[in-house]
């Protein structure tokens, strides 16, 4: 046998014993919770047609998917990068339902290429997203459940992190000199390249000088809650800018501790309103990710407003602590009609049982025996293992 046949494609990695469980019990927990807060399940298929998975969906999406030929119809099919467009899809389409919908999900996706040097490709995505309310109401639960998601990890002091890209959306829609060159505005103005953005302001002489000066004070509006009223002073008093401030102000009277930084529009082209990230120490990355995305369904023909979130799992479960081994009642294995009754009655009330074969050892790192089912004067007992 070659050596080759035990590797694995680079960024993908094999769940051993200790974080499987973990995960799974993550998993298990956090469906309970979304369940209890009115989350409906839906479980959408790991491929679909391309245009379907990419309908309406961020620029980016396409090169994270890997496609493949459908050998039965002929057309392109994708493996999902992404479980949010499905479940998009699903409350358009399948479900159609008139008022608020709220639905939840937890599967696979699988990604092309890994989002850093130290990602993997193959995700464990979970999320939950709320369909047909406008209101900022949707987005405070949503928000609050990514919290309360955390918490039942043991993380209790994530960091919030809020942007806006309406804000940015409606400079950029004051004036058609700015809309024929917004990817090169955005591109500036979320690198915090100030200098650059002055100087390709100045060459816009048609462009309203209180456009100009909001543009180049977005990439210093950053850091707490106050960045909301000083927004308020720089800013044009345009309709969409007031709206999208007090949404992040009802947002902030929640949570006092968060952090915002108006130039991240990492979301233009996607999200429609709030957006957020939730940070934790030991964690290099966003943990969760999400936000208002209302134009989406549109490609799939009704338009519904939305907001939601998602995280993958397995990055979660990987920071941290490791979980501790179960305790375990270990038996022999025999044909004991009494035994097996008793072996039944103890796993039914969610104890482990592992039953020995003859002559071997059980090797685990996942339980610890620390006690025994033995016959003992012809009745079976249980007796506690001495360490």
């Amino acid at each position: 046998m070659r050596a080759s046949n035990w590797l694995l494609p680079e960024f993908i990695s094999d769940i051993l014993p200790a974080e499987a469980r973990r995960l799974e019990e993550l998993r298990r927990q956090l469906l309970d919770l979304y369940r209890c807060s009115g989350f409906e399940l839906v479980a959408p298929p790991l491929v679909e047609f391309t245009e379907s998975l990419f309908a309406g969906q961020r620029n980016d999406l396409p090169l994270k998917t890997a496609i493949l030929v459908d050998q039965l119809s002929g057309r392109t099919i994708g493996i999902r990068p992404d479980i949010t467009p499905q479940v998009t899809r699903i409350d358009a389409h399948l479900l159609n339902r008139q008022g608020v919908t709220r639905l939840c999900y937890c599967g696979v996706v699988f990604h092309t290429k890994p989002n850093d040097l130290i990602g993997d490709r193959e995700l464990v995505q979970i999320g939950a997203e709320i369909f047909g309310y406008a209101g900022i109401e949707a987005d405070l639960q949503i928000i609050g459940l990514a919290h309360q998601t955390l918490k039942v990890a043991g993380i209790h002091n994530a960091t919030l992190d809020l942007n806006h890209p309406g804000i940015m959306r409606a400079l950029v829609a004051s004036h058609p000199a700015l809309e024929s060159e917004a990817d090169k505005l955005n591109a500036f103005v979320r690198e915090k390249a100030i200098t650059s953005l002055r100087v390709f302001l100045n060459q816009l002489d048609e462009v309203p000088e209180e456009i100009k000066k909001g543009l180049l004070a977005l990439p210093n509006l950053y850091g707490g809650k106050e960045i909301i009223e000083q927004a308020r002073q720089c800013l044009p008093k345009l309709a969409e800018i007031d709206s999208a401030l007090n949404d992040l102000e009802q947002v902030a009277q929640r949570y006092p501790t968060l952090s915002i930084d108006l130039a991240d529009i990492s979301g233009y082209d996607y999200h429609t309103g709030i957006s957020f990230a939730l940070y934790a120490e030991g964690w290099h990355n966003a943990l969760v990710r999400g936000g208002r995305y209302d134009k989406v369904a549109t490609a799939f023909g009704r338009e519904r407003p939305a907001t939601g979130f998602s995280l993958n799992l397995r990055s979660l479960v990987q920071g941290l602590a490791r979980a501790e081994p179960a305790e375990a009642i270990k038996t022999l294995w025999t044909d004991d009609a009494a035994q097996l009754a008793i072996i039944q009655q103890l796993r039914q009330a969610g104890q482990i049982v592992v039953q020995l074969f003859p002559n071997t050892e059980q090797t685990t790192e996942e339980y610890v025996f620390t006690q025994e089912l033995v016959l003992d004067n012809d009745q079976w007992q249980l007796k506690s293992i001495n360490k």
